[in-house]
């Protein structure tokens, strides 16, 4: 995602549920028998069940460091994962923000011999050599979040759906409005690091929605995903607009440093959606007592579910679910929008800003 900041995630107790709605392939949930005559030739070992003892595997993780509860979650949530399973031993490394520290123990795993190794980049540009290095050293590496550009420097991506997210907060805000009755509406968006695939990505749908209802964005700033500038950019946006329709948020760990400067300013008169899935932004949704009134996910389950398809991947399995016998090369998690009506369904997977 960033050089320096992370992202966002999910907290440990929704990491065994997420990673298990993903990945159906790690229980078996075929019918108890299927008779010669209907069946596919290959499904006779699409059954088998993959939470069973394998192949002892060593896992390598790195990931950038725990600076805000998103990137926090990831790490639990990939710990957590690696001691489902008798035969995985999980190898982290210390998580870093810095590039260069990054690619040194990336370099490390790999000259451990890990069996498979499970990144997330501070920038997958610029650590896209050390993975193909993996790569070319035959440890496949799960790629998460923020992709390498070189498909070549990874077995298997999982990640979010970044475009996906502004359409489902492009969505909320633009029928809210709609319903309301509001033309010619203002509409603020503070994103996360202007510069990044995935924060154009997220601009590009919520403006594509938008467009659907006959609006588009007034503004926008971006926020660096920390409460500090979420603090400030909100501020400075509250100042140059005397009214307000609406606020998109990217990122709900920048969203608390956003909220209060909305609280300090004493203004109520808008909608905000946020961005990610924190748990203090659903209790906050669930009060319906403030701005706040919905949150567009980006799972953190995905750290959980990295190290699940890296032991299948190293123990040369499938997705028992899938007829194909090898794990897909790419994953997109869906996002889902989380309002007043379904924040109950979602909460107890909420990650801590």
């Amino acid at each position: 995602m960033s050089k320096n900041v992370g992202r966002r995630g999910l907290f440990v107790s929704g990491a065994a549920l997420g990673a298990g709605a993903l990945l159906a392939a790690c229980t078996s949930n075929e019918p108890a028998a299927v008779s010669a005559s209907s069946a596919a030739p290959q499904a006779a070992s699409a059954g088998t069940d993959n939470d069973k003892p394998g192949e002892q595997v060593v896992i390598g993780f790195s990931a950038p460091a725990a600076d805000h509860g998103w990137i926090a979650a990831i790490s639990k949530n990939a710990q957590e994962a690696a001691k489902q399973y008798s035969d995985v031993t999980l190898k982290a490394v210390e998580p870093t923000n810095d590039i260069n520290q990054q690619i040194s123990a990336v370099e490390s795993l790999i000259q451990a011999k890990v069996n498979a190794l499970v990144i997330l980049p501070n920038d997958g540009q610029q650590l896209n050599q050390v993975a193909r290095q993996a790569m070319d050293a035959g440890i496949p590496v799960i790629n998460v979040d923020r992709v390498f550009p070189d498909k070549l420097s990874y077995r298997t991506w999982i990640g979010g759906d970044n475009y996906g997210m502004g359409v489902a907060a492009g969505h909320f805000i633009g029928k809210t409005l709609k319903d309301k009755g509001v033309s010619n509406p203002v509409i603020l968006e503070i994103q996360g690091i202007a510069t990044l695939p995935l924060t154009q990505e997220r601009s590009k749908g919520f403006a594509d929605a938008l467009q659907m209802y006959g609006f588009k964005v007034t503004a926008k700033q971006d926020a660096k995903f920390t409460v500090e500038s979420g603090t400030q950019v909100a501020g400075n946006l509250l100042q140059a607009h005397k009214k307000i329709d609406a606020i998109w948020n990217h990122d709900d760990d920048q969203g608390i440093g956003v909220l209060a400067a909305i609280k300090e300013a004493g203004r109520d008169e808008f909608i905000m959606v946020g961005g990610a899935g924190s748990a203090n932004a659903m209790r906050d949704i669930q009060a319906d007592s403030g701005v706040l009134k919905a949150t567009v996910t980006y799972p953190a389950t995905m750290a959980a579910s990295a190290i699940k398809l890296a032991r299948l991947v190293a123990q040369g399995k499938g997705m028992s679910d899938l007829m194909e016998n090898e794990v897909p090369q790419s994953i997109t998690l869906a996002s889902q929008t989380v309002s007043k009506d379904n924040v109950a369904k979602y909460l107890p997977s909420g990650f801590e800003s």
